[in-house]
């Protein structure tokens, strides 16, 4: 029901892209990606706008997941009235705040998420309780760790039940712990570290918005990262030029 969450499960690393309520999901979807990353909060795109490119990741194995803008149970439940099958929520800094994330995610009594009806991608069951429990168990949620707050307290936050991916939001951690954009910085790779290692002890994956400039993918693997948004313009430029000089 979730490849992405299986993949995490098994100790596995999960790699996607990002996306938009613009762009061609149904190709991305079918590219390979483990999940798509549709990004409401620095983007224009708004959740409801999403729903029909959400809709084009429908029988593939990418999960469509979703940025929201803030921690607000609104916002969540769009997001996954619309059929996100992941949430991300930036700026979570709290124990406190991660729970209620965790609470707004999830059908009762996990949780207090609304329901808006059945939705055919999750499978089929018996009862709508069994469809309620497969999702709360099958929803991605993943918390975005951006401030030094949030570093300060990341073990409270990890012991909070509930939480697949905590995921660096490479920038603004930057930028909070006072190395702004400079990622090659001893006191931002400690940072790292330190999240790694403290998701590998949780047994949470630790994740990537995106690789910043100046570290290799493999690296973060090292540290302990298992969740990546990569980039695909590149490939996909590559691609049809290799396609075009096998006709020419």
């Amino acid at each position: 029901m979730n490849h992405v969450k299986d993949l995490l499960k098994a100790g596995k690393t999960a790699i996607g892209t990002t996306s938009s309520a613009a762009g061609d999901s149904r190709f991305l979807a079918n590219s390979g990606f483990d999940f798509l990353l549709f990004d409401t909060q620095h983007s224009t795109d708004d959740i409801k706008g999403l729903a029909r490119a959400v809709a084009g990741t429908r029988g593939t194995s990418a999960a469509p997941i979703v940025r929201v803008g803030d921690l607000r149970p609104d916002q969540i439940c769009y997001a996954l009235d619309i059929g996100a099958k992941g949430i991300v929520v930036p700026m979570v800094n709290t124990p406190a705040e991660a729970t209620d994330m965790v609470k707004w995610c999830r059908y009762p009594f996990e949780g207090v998420r609304s329901s808006a009806g059945m939705r055919g991608e999750w499978g089929e069951f018996k009862s709508y309780r069994e469809y309620m429990d497969a999702v709360n168990e099958q929803l991605l949620i993943v918390p975005m760790i951006e401030t030094q707050e949030a570093l300060d307290a990341i073990d409270d936050i990890l012991a909070v039940a509930g939480i697949d991916v905590l995921l660096v939001g490479p920038s603004d951690l930057s930028i909070n712990i006072d190395v702004p954009l400079d990622y090659t910085n001893p006191k931002y790779h400690a940072a790292l570290d330190k999240i790694g290692a403290a998701c590998q002890k949780a047994g949470v994956a630790a994740g990537m918005f995106f690789v910043p400039p100046g570290i290799e993918p493999a690296v973060l693997v090292e540290k302990g990262f298992r969740f990546f948004t990569l980039r695909w313009a590149g490939w996909a430029t590559e691609g049809i030029r290799n396609g075009l000089a096998s006709v020419r």
